[in-house]
């Protein structure tokens, strides 16, 4: 099970060291704000919740989560399960934060614990325990292992993620976790919600902002799954990356006196300046690749104009070694 082919990961070393000057730059403006801080929080749990439960089939809008979440509206035409699942998502958000600490190593309570709160009303039978049967997903290339295995092979992933033999930087170590949990498949409902909060709780207690897998990338996503059930990890921690890139550049740009090099701005925008060499579909792949510093938001990429500065003098010193 735990064979894993690193090469994929290892090829993504730039983006992964990005990632890590980011976080530092970070850290190094802390303490910010509380009010921006608690303003940003609100947000991303907001959103974390939409797009989280959008993935798994809710049809609420982001505008109506917020009006669930923070204005207590139930919204006409909507089911109670859905209204269940938006609240729900929230408490186990809540909880993920009071275990967030940097000596905090992962344990299997706490990933019940999560799925107990994600599954509270909705299927309280099933809530929190493991399952006794069972399951197959539709539209996946593989059967999860039957009931008998789920707790050892649990138990197994759970050592994997403390003990780190493979000594994977946080984000691959949280990637790896990721697609292993999703394969494992603990739950007979909410093992999704699940994977991505417990996921979530590796990159916090190393001081990363949550990665919020946005609902628009959901067939990339699966894709991507199903990629790394073959053993290809390329595309799950591409996307993983992208993810923690866009909530690592929401917290950054709070910060004040950002450079207008460094300001974030739509691809489509972008190109139109006269110092800009490429054109809007050449730099959107260069996006979607990985390969330039970008993040989406809804269908649209951003990205700076440093981005592209320095991805021009990058490949001017390729070509002269």
């Amino acid at each position: 099970m735990w064979k894993i082919d690193l090469s994929d990961i290892n090829n993504m070393q730039s983006t992964f060291d990005r990632l890590y000057e980011k976080k530092a730059m970070l850290q190094k403006a802390r303490p910010l704000p509380k009010i921006a801080l608690q303003k940003i929080k609100e947000s991303l749990t907001i959103e974390w919740t939409y797009n989280s439960n959008s993935i798994e089939g809710n049809t609420l809008t982001l505008q109506e989560t917020h009006l669930i979440l923070k204005e207590g509206i139930t919204v006409k035409g909507k089911s109670l399960r859905e209204h269940f699942e938006a609240h729900n998502h929230e408490k186990a958000i809540d909880y993920l934060y009071t275990l967030v600490k940097d000596d905090y190593e992962l344990r299997s309570i706490d990933i019940l614990s999560l799925h107990g709160l994600v599954l509270r009303s909705i299927e309280d039978d099933f809530a929190g325990r493991i399952r006794n049967g069972g399951v197959r997903i539709t539209g996946a290339n593989f059967v999860p292992p039957s009931a008998n295995k789920v707790s050892a092979l649990l138990d197994e992933l759970i050592d994997f993620v403390n003990q780190n033999p493979l000594g994977l930087n946080d984000i691959a170590l949280a990637t790896i976790f990721h697609h292993k949990l999703v394969w494992i498949h603990p739950f007979f409902d909410g093992n999704g919600r699940t994977v991505r909060l417990a996921m979530n709780l590796l990159l916090m207690r190393k001081g990363f902002p949550p990665a919020i897998i946005l609902k628009n990338d959901r067939k990339k996503y699966y894709e991507a799954l199903n990629h790394a059930n073959n053993g290809d990890y390329q595309k799950l921690t591409l996307l993983m990356a992208q993810a923690l890139e866009r909530s690592l550049n929401i917290y950054l740009n709070a910060l004040p006196n950002t450079n207008e090099e460094d300001e974030y701005m739509e691809i489509s925008s972008l190109v139109e300046e006269p110092a800009v060499p490429y054109g809007q579909e050449y730099i959107s792949l260069l996006a979607r690749q990985g390969k330039i510093d970008a993040y989406k938001e809804g269908r649209n990429w951003l990205t700076t104009k440093k981005a592209i500065e320095d991805y021009v003098k990058n490949r001017k010193r390729e070509r002269i070694i």
